[in-house]
């Protein structure tokens, strides 16, 4: 892992010239030409009967038909539904960042576990940012770790004295309860939360801390980016889908006040409102067992749920380490998707006390995005026995896949101009055929309560 001060030269340097990107002239081909894509999609569909398998089986077998009109119904609100969001996304800004001479006091939170040397880099760019020392402070909290993680600690708060203060469990109590810890003892009127295996960009805090000057915001989400995006096929595969996923989903969610998680690699939070919602936060059950995953999306709840919007900031960006190994890319996937499903229950209940704008377009986009679930599978599963049936059927299945990911990279390449986006394309095909299982195994078992980290 290459050190933290040999990065900013060339990750740093490819986002600073990214974030000029929506300033150019032809950035308004690229929007023209996701429009023309998006709706040529959905005439030509229509045209060249891609469904045609699925309408041929319901006349076929008429049980069918209970599950090929639904999901013509919902391919269509799908289409429209993208084409809303890509509205929003075209309608985003960044919010302006804060001032270095009146930035507020900031406390900056790095749980560890484990982490080993990386959390010395987190703590270095942290204690780098471009922001005034005398309204900062660094709290590290060491989980009871069993490595060397704690020696690193240390030896960071050396050589950053009166800036950086540890703390150290005993024995490991979970993340959430450092997290815990850290918002009991900030003494900063905003918060951060920064993973240990990351590292941010110099004008990071300063980006966090610029939209609290807003009243209404309580809660901001960073920018997440690959850290480790040169080490293999799923870490460069990873960075497309972390811009298509988080870049792309959270801009159009913060046009509308509401992005539904401020991620746990980086997260900015109105201190007033976490200590008014710490206790809750800290007991939350779910089912009857308490709650340690989805720390950062459980807390954006709980802002959303005091009347505060969530904003998303694209100027903020942190560079986070992300799995190399299929085995670790679905233990994170785990972690992630449960989350959603007990979060999203949640938000079912809070959404109904957002401004009436607000609660429309979260409510119209969280009915399309769920109902792909028992939709989707059950078209999947008669996708699997028409293949059976006409083999032939699973040429045209490869291509709407490849067809499709190829748009989608219309939307990647206009936040990002590399030629990653071809490893966009490989993910679409790897998702459908070597992680379809594991968002129905995460409702399955969404009880767990490991940190599914190691």
């Amino acid at each position: 892992m290459p050190p933290f001060d040999a990065i900013p030269s060339t990750i740093q340097k490819e986002h600073l010239e990214q974030a000029h990107l929506h300033l150019m002239p032809w950035d308004s081909l690229f929007r023209v030409a996701i429009i023309v894509a998006l709706m040529t999609a959905f005439i030509l569909s229509i045209h060249w009967r891609v469904f045609q398998p699925l309408l041929h089986a319901a006349e076929e077998h008429q049980w069918t038909r209970f599950i090929v009109h639904p999901s013509l119904l919902w391919m269509l609100m799908g289409f429209s539904m993208l084409l809303f969001r890509t509205l929003l996304w075209f309608r985003y800004r960044t919010p302006p960042v804060a001032v270095f001479m009146n930035a507020p006091t900031l406390t900056v939170i790095i749980p560890a576990y484990n982490e080993g040397p990386m959390v010395s880099q987190s703590i270095d760019s942290v204690a780098a940012a471009h922001y005034p020392h005398g309204r900062l402070e660094i709290f590290v909290v060491d989980d009871g770790s069993q490595d060397n993680t704690w020696e690193h600690i240390e030896a960071a708060a050396k050589r950053f004295p009166g800036l950086v203060t540890t703390l150290r469990f005993p024995k490991n109590r979970g993340k959430r309860a450092a997290l815990e810890a850290g918002f009991r003892h900030a003494r900063g009127d905003v918060i951060v939360t920064i993973d240990s295996d990351s590292v941010i960009e110099r004008n990071t805090l300063l980006a966090m801390a610029g939209p609290f000057r807003d009243p209404k915001i309580g809660a901001v989400a960073g920018r997440v980016a690959v850290y480790n995006r040169g080490q293999g096929l799923i870490p460069r595969m990873l960075k497309v889908r972390y811009t298509l996923s988080f870049d792309y989903m959270r801009a159009v969610q913060s046009t509308y006040g509401t992005v539904c998680c401020c991620p746990g690699a980086l997260a900015g939070y109105r201190a007033s409102v976490v200590r008014s919602v710490l206790d809750r936060w800290v007991n939350q059950k779910f089912m009857g067992v308490a709650c340690t995953y989805g720390e950062d999306r459980s807390m954006t709840n709980y802002i959303l749920s005091q009347g505060y919007d969530t904003v998303y900031q694209r100027a903020a960006v942190v560079h986070t380490i992300v799995p190399l190994t299929y085995a670790r890319l679905c233990k994170m996937f785990l972690r992630w998707d449960r989350s959603y499903v007990r979060e999203e229950i949640r938000f079912a209940r809070i959404v109904w006390m957002r401004p009436p704008v607000a609660r429309a377009i979260a409510i119209s986009d969280a009915i399309v995005t769920n109902l792909r679930y028992p939709i989707g599978w059950a078209a999947m599963g008669l996708l699997v026995a028409i293949i059976f049936w006409h083999p032939a059927t699973l040429v045209r299945f490869l291509c709407v896949i490849g067809i499709m990911a190829a748009f989608n990279m219309l939307y990647y390449l206009r936040s990002e101009r590399s030629w990653d986006f071809v490893y966009g394309i490989f993910y679409s095909y790897y998702s459908a055929f070597a992680l379809f299982w594991i968002f129905p195994y995460a409702v399955l078992t969404v009880r767990a309560k490991s940190w599914l980290t190691r």
